[in-house]
């Protein structure tokens, strides 16, 4: 297996929306045109695909986060999914590592990211990197 990571495309879309179902993200097809877009047009957005012949078989999104009482920014990471037949390879450890290189590029002091209570393997998986627990993590829907 030779896994190559580049940035995403608009040619993506539908297999970034298939991966996103893996998560519990339903009907993102009918946007994920537009969004892709928006990633691609924004300077603190950032989105990666991992390929394995040519077949995408994971993702993962960053945003640059400005703070005001630091002297450096926060990344943070929205999304990182695997296909489930791909999992335990070490591909998103890359997807990881290459978020890492662009926080480090962008001279963030952290990288952060939620990751919901119910998913107790990638917890697992975010502790064996080096991230650690924040306790409170509060939300607010508006729409």
């Amino acid at each position: 297996m030779q896994i190559t990571l580049r940035e995403i495309s608009q040619t993506d879309q539908t297999r970034v929306s298939e991966l996103l179902t893996e998560l519990g993200y339903q009907n993102t097809e009918v946007f994920m045109a537009q969004r892709i877009a928006q990633i691609l047009d924004h300077p603190d957005e950032y989105c990666y695909v991992a390929e394995n012949a040519g077949q995408i078989v994971g993702m993962i999104s960053m945003s640059i986060i400005l703070q005001i009482a630091l002297s450096g920014d926060f990344a943070r990471i929205s999304y990182l999914v695997i296909d489930e037949k791909y999992r335990g390879l070490g591909i998103g450890h890359l997807l990881e590592e290459k978020c890492l290189e662009v926080a480090k590029l962008r001279k963030c002091v952290r990288i952060e990211l939620h990751c919901h209570e119910r998913r107790t393997l990638a917890h697992q998986f975010y502790y064996a990197l080096g991230y650690a627990e924040s306790p409170k993590y509060l939300y607010r829907d508006i729409m």
